[in-house]
């Protein structure tokens, strides 16, 4: 059962903006993606840092189960209610369709002319984006926020971005090893914020070893 709340986005905000992009499937939030999220908004002064949630999540296709995306959401609006500078966002979910980061750039563009964007994103996922759609277009609508762990090596980054690197701390956490051990009963306690814990026990996500109404991932 999906919340019933509204799904709530991305609205207002003033001219010049500096506004932090960080999509994903979130399957569940955790606090690796907290992590990211606030030291980004923090090393680059960013006024805020919309969470994404991907509606149909393309890179996963044929991969896994994925939860609903509605449901999704609500853990994500749960983990960071009341955290400032952190915004969930559905405008991927209310867009429908295969979730795609240049489509969600866009239309972030023509909302806030003269905003300052910044995609935040792992090494792993840096070292792919190549195959993103559109990706020289994005590549010049945004400024990229490369986010390594612990000693990881920083390099270069893509060639034609612009790039800001971002050291954090070592987080070793997975939304696949938190979906299993949720499954499994165990405790994710200091892994997912307390309120996202009691949103996915009120919406019993990701129990008995099988996610209720899961749904095959696009993206």
């Amino acid at each position: 059962m999906a919340d019933p709340s509204p799904a709530g986005d991305d609205v207002g905000g003033a001219a010049g903006e500096r506004i932090g992009i960080f999509g994903g499937t979130f399957d569940p939030v955790h606090v690796g993606h907290l992590v990211a999220a606030t030291w980004a908004r923090d090393a680059l002064a960013l006024d805020r840092v919309l969470l994404v949630v991907a509606n149909d999540p393309w890179q996963k296709t044929g991969r896994r189960r994925v939860t609903p995306a509605a449901e999704r959401l609500a853990v994500v609006r749960a983990a960071v209610a009341g955290v400032r500078g952190l915004e969930p966002s559905a405008m991927e979910i209310d867009r429908g369709g295969p979730s795609y980061t240049i489509d969600t750039v866009r239309q972030l563009a023509r909302r806030h002319p003269g905003a300052e964007l910044f995609v935040v994103v792992g090494t792993d996922v840096a070292a792919e984006l190549d195959t993103w759609h559109d990706a020289e277009e994005l590549a010049g609508l945004v400024r990229l926020v490369v986010v390594g762990r612990g000693g990881l090596d920083e390099g270069v980054g893509p060639p034609g971005w612009r790039v800001e690197h971002l050291r954090i701390p070592a987080l070793e956490v997975s939304s696949s090893e938190l979906r299993r051990r949720l499954a499994a009963g165990q405790s994710v306690e200091f892994l997912i914020p307390a309120p996202a814990i009691l949103c996915i026990e009120r919406l019993g996500l990701y129990a008995g070893g099988e996610m209720r109404n899961a749904t095959t991932g696009r993206r």
